[in-house]
Parts: structure tokens; C-alpha cells; sequence
């Protein structure tokens, strides 16, 4: 009976994710004529892809963004999921304005930063300029800087809302025996609050961890991979291989790469949740 349930999002997986899984690795495996003539090559497209400095080139750079991301945005949503009121109309007034971020597409959200960075025309461009500093998009660093801002925009929301919903569910008892004890601020968050986000923290990493690996559609809107190869992501070095340059083999290697990094990552996050979970029973049970 519950396999009926399931029957459903199971089939949907497969077909969105399964299938087209399987031919990329069906395409990683041969070499391929004219687009309908396929030839067994095995690991040879495995090879050329590991030994590509172009590969450890945009994979650090993909791997060096989603650090940043995280160094930036988990703080930052930390510190402004404490600041917010906890309850009242205030406070709903603020969850609502926090999702308009979350809910706005990729694509758009890239767009809008290309109009906010044009230059002459553009209000971050403009704005700057009014400051008496400058926006050279020209500039690797600023590039950089620039994506950034975009996706702590878009997604420091989403780290605010999982650990204000975090921190809602801290019982009062906590706070009350904190404040009978003298504990200051630093010593709640440090015992209390942090200690008890440690799943919802883990969970938010992990999301924004995936996703800004994977960035392609705001960053080659906004930089098209440049200046040079400064913001060639791994994402952009993938569609260029396999749907530019169409080299289905060696592109259907990297996507399988590629998978294959975000499932260990998957999979040593899920290791980090699931020792927890017996615990967090046993306490919500006492």
C-alpha cells in the first residue's frame, strides 16, 4: 500500500532523473559519428577528463565559490534569523518579504543583476560611481565580488528561514533556566541555540553547498565566464564541452564526474544527519 503512494514521485524520478542519467553514462562510454553512430571506447573519455587542466580549473573555481558562499551566507543568516522578532505580525511581515528572493527564477534574478552592473545605466554601477569608487566588470575580483552579492541576495533567505524556524522550536524551559543562571547572550547562543541548530545548519550547508557548486545560470548571464576563464564554473565548462564544442563523449564523462562529486557530498552530509537522529528522538522523548 505505501509503494502505491510512492508509485507516483517514483516514476517522475525516473523518467527527470534516472533515464537521462543513463544515457549520459551510455554516451560517456562511446565515442559518437554523426550524432546516431556510436563506438565503444570504455574509460577513454574518463581519462581525457581527469587529465584536463581545464576540468581541475573550473572545478576549483566551482569548489572555491560555493566555500565563499557558505563562509558568507551561514553566518549571515544566522545572525539575522536571531535578530528577527520571533513572534507577531512584525515577524510574519519579515518571513514574507524574506521569501521574495526564493521565489524569483534564476534566470531573472541573473538578468537583474546585468541591468544593476550596466554600465551608465545600471543603480550598482551608478551607485558606486556616486560613491566616488567604480564597477569594472573587467576586473576578475569584482566579477567575483558581484556574484557573490547576487547570490547572498537570492539565498542568504533561505539559511535566515531554516534557522529561524530552528530557533522556534528551542522550548522556552532552555531560555528561562539560561536567564535564572545569569547566562549572557554569547553564552545562550553558544550553549542553547547553537548546539540546537546543529541539524538545521547541517541541512543548510548541504543545500546552498549544491547549489552554488552547480551555479550556471545567473553567473553566465552576469559574466558569460569572464573576464577570460575567471568565472568559467564547472557548469559552464560542461555545456561548453557537450552542447558547444558537441563532444557528447567527454561531456557526458564530466556530467558523470560531476554527479558523482555532488553524491559523495550527499552522502557525507547524510552520514553527519543521521547519527543525530536517534538522539534528537530520545531527547524530545524526555
Amino acid at each position: 500500500m505505501a509503494f502505491a503512494y510512492l508509485a507516483p514521485a517514483l516514476i517522475v524520478m525516473g523518467l527527470s532523473g534516472v533515464l537521462p542519467m543513463m544515457f549520459v553514462g551510455y554516451y560517456a562510454l562511446h565515442d559518437t559519428f554523426a550524432g546516431n553512430s556510436f563506438v565503444w571506447v570504455g574509460l577513454t573519455w574518463f581519462g581525457q577528463v581527469l587529465t584536463s587542466p581545464e576540468f581541475y580549473g573550473a572545478a576549483a573555481r566551482s569548489l572555491g565559490f560555493a566555500l565563499l558562499v557558505l563562509a558568507i551566507q551561514v553566518p549571515l543568516g544566522i545572525y539575522i534569523a536571531l535578530r528577527l522578532p520571533p513572534k507577531g505580525v512584525l515577524s510574519s511581515i519579515y518571513i514574507v518579504l524574506m521569501t521574495i528572493p526564493l521565489l524569483t527564477p534564476s534566470i531573472v534574478v541573473g538578468y537583474l543583476w546585468k541591468v544593476l552592473t550596466l554600465p551608465q545605466a545600471g543603480l550598482l554601477f551608478e551607485g558606486l560611481r556616486w560613491l566616488g569608487g567604480g564597477l569594472d566588470m573587467n576586473s576578475p575580483a569584482v566579477t567575483w565580488a558581484v556574484l557573490l552579492l547576487m547570490d547572498a541576495w537570492h539565498w542568504t533567505s533561505l539559511v535566515v528561514l531554516l534557522c529561524f524556524a530552528g530557533l522556534r522550536a528551542i522550548p522556552d524551559d532552555y531560555y528561562r533556566a539560561a536567564s535564572i543562571d545569569g547566562a549572557g547572550r554569547w553564552a545562550v547562543f553558544r550553549h542553547i541555540q547553537l548546539p540546537k541548530l546543529r541539524l538545521v545548519l547541517l541541512i543548510a550547508v548541504l543545500l546552498r553547498f549544491m547549489d552554488a557548486f552547480m551555479i550556471y545560470s545567473e553567473a553566465y548571464v552576469v559574466t558569460r565566464g569572464g573576464p577570460g576563464v575567471s568565472t568559467t564554473f564547472l557548469s559552464h565548462e560542461l555545456v561548453q564541452t557537450a552542447l558547444i564544442q558537441f563532444d557528447l563523449g567527454q561531456g557526458g564523462a564530466m556530467a558523470v564526474i560531476y554527479f558523482a562529486i555532488m553524491v559523495c557530498v550527499s552522502w557525507a552530509f547524510f552520514r553527519l544527519i543521521v547519527p543525530r537522529a536517534p538522539a534528537a528522538a530520545g531527547e524530545r522523548a524526555t
